[in-house]
This record gives structure tokens, sequence and C-alpha cells, in this order.
């Protein structure tokens, strides 16, 4: 598969996951958030693996994966889901969106401090943009802490577990299937998920027998199409651009998710909150790099192989 179709596939793969973000701020109305969100996640687990298993492509991985695929697990899934679940339970679906667009930003912070990537002016400059952008959005232009802080403050740490997930996705990939690894992370996840709901929220099977038909659809459409085909592609993209790349296209999930938060929550968009977009934008344009890359003379840009760059490095 070439590039550009990657790059397609994971445009298109931003507009899911953009209007998930509305589907899921509609589904915490109705359902427990943790108790929705763990029976959410292991159907697309589910539906993962018989589509492995017709595909012939599952293979039991070693004990070497398994670290991977744990941090993989705690992060990407129990943490990541849960926090996002209970952060739209308090916050609207714009300030959610708006918040999660600094993964790519947090994916350079911690390729800095655990990979030992260089970070240069341009790219700190991005990093303080990006942070300035998410105190527009919690302040939400009246000077005084939202009344949503609570909310965004689990959305952040939705963010930011999912930030620490794409290291262990990138390193479980290298020997493993990308679907492989979305459906073992969508399996067991969701059953710590579910055994947190029974502490905090112990009767939320209830909800699920009162809930409306129409609420349903969203869920299974939720689950199977952004949840489940949604990872799996991103996961794959990770493992074929790295996961640096990969998270800049998340950039454009905000976008989709505020057209989203318009036509389907009617909710407003304030003056604070499209500032903060352009600060995160910016932010996410000079932090991840793309600046600098284009910068550099058209021979040095990485995509030479490392003998090629090296013996242009000794002329």
């Amino acid at each position: 598969m070439s590039k550009n179709m990657v790059y397609a596939i994971m445009t298109f793969n931003m507009l899911i996951w953009g209007l998930n973000t509305v589907a899921l701020k509609i589904l915490v109305q109705y359902l427990s958030p943790l108790t929705m969100q763990s029976l959410r996640i292991i159907l697309a687990g589910v539906v993962l693996f018989f589509f492995l298993l017709w595909r012939k492509e599952w293979r039991k991985p070693s004990l070497h994966e398994w670290r991977y695929l744990i941090g993989a697990i705690l992060f990407g899934v129990m943490g990541h889901h849960s926090c996002l679940a209970l952060g739209l339970e308090h916050t609207t679906a714009t300030n959610a969106s708006l918040i999660l667009a600094l993964l790519p930003l947090s994916t350079v912070v911690l390729s800095i401090l655990f990979l030992k990537d260089h970070i240069t002016g341009l790219r700190a400059v991005g990093i303080t943009l990006g942070l300035i952008g998410v105190i527009f959005i919690v302040l939400r232009g009246s000077g005084d802490l939202s009344s949503h802080l609570a909310g965004d403050l689990w959305v952040f740490g939705a963010m930011m577990t999912q930030a620490i997930s794409f290291i262990f996705i990138k390193k479980a990939t290298d020997t493993m299937d990308a679907k492989q690894v979305t459906s073992l992370m969508f399996l067991c996840g969701p059953l710590g998920i579910f055994t947190i709901s029974l502490f905090l929220h112990p009767y939320g099977l209830r909800d699920f027998t009162t809930a409306p038909g129409w609420i349903w659809v969203i869920f299974l459409a939720s689950s199977v199409i952004a949840t489940g085909m949604g990872h799996m592609l991103y996961n794959t993209s990770i493992h074929r651009l790295g996961p640096g790349q990969s998270a800049i296209f998340i950039n454009l999930t905000p976008f989709f998710s505020l057209v989203g938060s318009v036509l389907f929550l009617g909710e407003q968009i304030l003056a604070s909150q499209i500032a903060g977009f352009f600060l995160i934008s910016a932010g996410v344009i000079l932090g991840s790099g793309a600046v600098e890359e284009r910068k550099r003379p058209f021979f040095q840009r990485p995509f030479l192989r490392p003998a090629q760059a090296s013996k242009i490095e000794k002329r």
C-alpha cells in the first residue's frame, strides 16, 4: 500500500473518530459511562477476533510481545477509554475534541523524554502554544475556571494515556500484526473497565434495558466502525508511519468534531474555543517539527536510506 493511500485512509479515519466523540457524548447521556465503554469496546474486540480467525491470521503472542501488549492495554484501553467516558459525562464534545487535539504534541514530548528525540526552539514554542490553547478552552473566555473543569481534566488524562499507549503499540506492531494487537487490546482492556464500573456504577447494566432503540444504533456504529475498524486502521498506520507522523493526523479530528457538535448536538462554539483551536493547531505544526522538515534541504530529508544519508554527510 502506497503512502498516499495510507494518508487517505488516515484522513477518513479522523472523520470517523471526530464524529465518534459526538456519538460518545450522546451515549453517556443515556448509558452508564464505564459500563457502556467496556461493552462497546469488547464488542469491537470480538468482531476483530472472529475476523482474524476467518482470515487465519491469529497466533499466540510470545512472552516478549506481551510486555508491550500489557502496556498498550493499560494505557490505550483502560486508561484512555475510562477517562474519556468520565470526561464526556461532565464536559462538552467541543471541549473534549479540542483537548484531544493535544495528542500529537504529547507524543512529541514523550518521544523527547523516553526515545531521546531532540527538542529545538520551534518545537518548544509549539508545545507552549498548545498549552496556552488548552488554557483558552478551559477558561472559555470568562477569566474563571470553566464549570466543565472536572470533565476537561478527565479528557486531558484520556489524551495523555493514549499518547503513552502509542509507544507500546509501535513496539508491539514491530513483530505482530496490527489487527491482532488491536483485537487483544479490545478483548482484555474492557475487563478492567467493567470491573471498575461495578464499583463506581453498580447498576450500569440496567441502563441498557431502558435506553431507546436508536441509542443501540449509535452504540453499534461507535463500537464496530469507530472503535474496531478505526483503531485497527490507526494501529496499522503507526506501524507504517511511526507514532509521531501518525499522531499528526489527529489534528483533523477536532475539526470534524466541531462540525458534528454543532450539527447533531446544537453546541455553541465560543470565540475562546476558536482561539484555542488555532493555538493548538499552530502548536502541532511547530511542535511536530513539520516546519523544520520543510526548511531542510531536499536531499537531507529522512526518506533517504540511512546508508545514503551517511554518504551525503561524509561529502
